[in-house]
């Protein structure tokens, strides 16, 4: 028998295949058939029957619960799809601040079909009316409101592609409790046709920003291609507490910020109170305006490629504000011109005031008393325990009319409540100057200290602004002020400090005419006046002016300068509690001199007014027994009152240049000295006082102890 070919076996024949055709034409046909009478179902009858559905529907699918309180339709017609409601509402998550995410009169649309299964959904017409939208972020940034699947975390806000819309009285409710905004924005009406809205889109409204109200004004300058899913061109304008901040920049969704460089500008009157917004505080300036590249990236907003000016003093630079568990400022600034008014406000004054009223009226804005030049304002305890900072400043040169001050190298830190500058360095008339400062809020009251080390700097060169001119003069000075106090104010913790400060004079010389001034030599003056020499130096060997600082009352410990003519010792000091100045300083010669007063001079008043009073009653004393002498004997004799036989001790220069106390202080022979100041403000009547003396008396200074 022949077998079967292998084509023979396998091959179905026709009419074994027919029964297969039929039925899928069949079944094709029916579906068909069923979507043609679905269809005309929903056709006739709008879909309306169907509203309970879509909310269950909807609600499953979203987790949230979906309500239409007016008419409903939903249907085919023909090919897109027609869905109509009216009184909808779709409700928030249970965490929410407002029950509903959305709500609106009325949504008339049509929406293509396959948009809703290929994700690029497109309403090809939309009509809405009075639409709210409440948007709300988590407290910890994981999750909003309109991201339906909390696993899938917070996603940004995307809008549908619409060709035609006609929108009206919408508005937009934002809340992110993590930055403390919350925005309640209207939108201007939006009529568009094949997906071109024309003219731009404002938006208006107001809000608070942590405690702060701010009003805001924006435009959406590319609505067409929003309305397309393409390019959004905004620019945005925030008023709050006086500042006016503006915003542009292109977004990749209309709500969307993220990792997106934008343009940012801020003015106002005190740049203080543009950071007083987001809880962080730095001193007061005057009027600023400062441009910036803003870009943010999670939890940071990293401003970048930063100009700008404030008062007279120019700015650059970068800023990032971290606003995670604590808020962060971390900064890098640059300054070539810094005006000595814009930096009033590091030790309190108001500059606006210093510049208009000078820094005795700035003082007593602060709180201060009259004749004050302390300032009395309060540090900010409450907001420096809020939050944390670093930064790092470096200036080019400080305009100021007396002291000539630049490389100015900053760093700060600012960590709980503790404000470290360390180190603060800058140069001062070809000196340097490095200090520690330590202001911990932390303790009550604070705790505050100050380490300021001056490197030798040229005198002439110092007191150039004063009017003293460098020729001539070649002497330099360096010292060192250690104080430790405590109080929430400048004021305070000066009035309550311990501690010491000295200045060293090395060898060196100094005008003749400065000296001599102070040393009212009236014989020496005039003489070398008369022979035109007021420039001749005077040769310095060495000097100490050092204080020891108890309970905010500095006493001269010692006042002790050695020249070649002289030796000039000091006594008295002053007092940071009242800024009262009671001090004498006298000069001793070497040698004999005729007409020499040898009196102390007075040095009185407080720092705002400081006196000097060259007639004292040693003089006035002096004065009357010369003339008792010229009455009785002959007016030759009444010259000897004035005689000074030079009998001045010279100092030892090694105590004097190692800035040592009084007690340690010693003549060129080894012997104590014992007319110096000794750490205490006691004196006798003639300025005069041992260690003994003022043991004994324990005279109040300046009416304080």
């Amino acid at each position: 028998m022949d077998q079967p070919s292998t084509a023979e076996t396998i091959a179905p024949s026709p009419a074994r295949r027919t029964p297969w055709r039929r039925w899928a034409l069949r079944v094709v046909i029916g579906l068909l058939i069923v979507i043609a009478a679905i269809w005309l179902v929903l056709f006739v009858t709008k879909g309306r029957f169907l509203r309970s559905t879509f909310e269950s529907t909807v609600g499953r699918l979203t987790h949230r619960q979906v309500t239409v309180g007016g008419d409903f339709q939903l249907y085919f017609a023909p090919w897109r799809i027609k869905f109509v409601a009216e009184k909808i509402a779709i409700s928030n998550p249970d965490w929410a601040s407002r029950p509903n995410l959305f709500t609106a009169d009325r949504i008339d649309s049509r929406i293509a079909p396959l948009s809703l299964l290929f994700g690029r959904r497109r309403f090809t017409w939309l009509d809405l009316t009075n639409g709210a939208v409440d948007l709300e972020w988590t407290p910890d940034h994981r999750t909003n409101t309109w991201t339906f699947s909390e696993k899938k975390g917070g996603k940004p806000l995307e809008f549908p592609r619409i060709d035609t819309a006609q929108v009206t009285g919408t508005t937009v409710r934002y809340r992110d409790p993590r930055m403390r905004v919350t925005a309640e924005l209207a939108l201007d009406d939006i009529r568009s046709q094949d997906a071109r809205i024309g003219k731009a889109v404002g938006v208006r409204g107001r809000g608070v920003i942590r405690e702060t109200p701010f009003r805001l004004t924006a435009q959406l300058l590319s609505p067409d291609a929003t309305a397309n899913r393409g390019r959004n061109a905004l620019i945005a304008r925030m008023r709050a507490a006086g500042n006016i901040i503006d915003v542009s920049g292109t977004l990749p969704s209309i709500a969307d910020i993220e990792n997106v460089p934008l343009r940012t500008r801020a003015r106002g009157k005190d740049m203080s109170t543009l950071l007083e917004i987001i809880g962080a505080t730095i001193p007061r300036t005057r009027t600023y305006d400062v441009r910036a590249q803003m870009v943010k990236d999670g939890d940071a907003y990293r401003f970048t490629r930063m100009t700008g000016t404030f008062g007279d003093s120019d700015l650059t630079g970068q800023l990032t504000v971290t606003n995670g568990a604590r808020l962060h400022l971390d900064s890098t600034l640059a300054t070539r011109r810094l005006d000595i008014i814009d930096a009033a406000p590091f030790i309190g004054y108001n500059p606006d005031i210093v510049a208009t009223r000078g820094a005795q009226a700035a003082a007593a804005a602060t709180g201060a008393g009259a004749q004050r030049l302390l300032p009395d304002a309060a540090l900010p305890v409450a907001t420096m325990q809020r939050f944390d900072a670093d930064l790092k400043w470096t200036i080019g040169a400080v305009r100021s009319r007396r002291v000539p001050i630049s490389d100015v190298d900053l760093t700060l830190a600012l960590d709980r409540g503790k404000l470290t500058l360390s180190p603060l360095n800058f140069a001062m008339a070809r000196g340097n100057v490095s200090s520690d400062l330590v202001f911990d809020t932390r303790p009550r009251p604070s705790r505050i200290g100050y380490d300021i080390r001056l490197s030798p700097t040229p005198l002439g060169r110092l007191l150039a602004g004063w009017g003293v001119a460098e020729a001539g003069t070649t002497g330099t000075v360096k010292g060192r002020i250690q104080l430790q106090g405590r109080g929430d104010t400048i004021h305070d913790s000066l009035a309550s400090a311990n501690g010491r400060m000295a200045f060293i004079l090395p060898a060196g010389s100094l005008w003749t005419r400065n000296a001599q001034l102070a040393e009212l030599d009236i014989g020496t003056f005039v003489q070398k006046m008369f022979e035109e020499r007021l420039k001749e130096p005077v040769r310095i060997n060495c000097g100490l002016i050092a204080f020891t600082v108890r309970g905010g009352v500095a006493a001269a410990d010692p006042i002790l300068i050695d020249t070649s003519k002289n030796v000039i010792v000091g006594r008295g000091g002053f007092s940071f509690r009242n800024e009262a100045i009671d001090m004498a300083v006298r000069a001793d010669a070497k040698k004999f001199s005729l007409f020499s007063g040898q009196s102390p001079v007075g040095l009185t008043g407080s720092f705002a007014q400081p006196g000097i009073n060259p007639i004292s009653g040693d003089l006035l004393a002096r004065a009357g027994a010369g003339l008792g002498l010229a009455v009785v004997a002959s007016p030759l004799a009444g010259v000897l009152a004035f005689v000074d036989v030079g009998d001045a001790k010279a100092a030892a220069c090694g105590p004097v240049l190692s800035g040592a106390r009084a007690s340690a202080q010693r003549t060129t022979k080894g012997a104590p000295r014992d007319d110096v100041g000794n750490g205490t403000t006691a004196k006798s009547k003639d300025g005069r006082q041992t260690e003994g003396q003022a043991k004994a008396q324990r005279k109040k200074f300046l009416g304080i102890f």
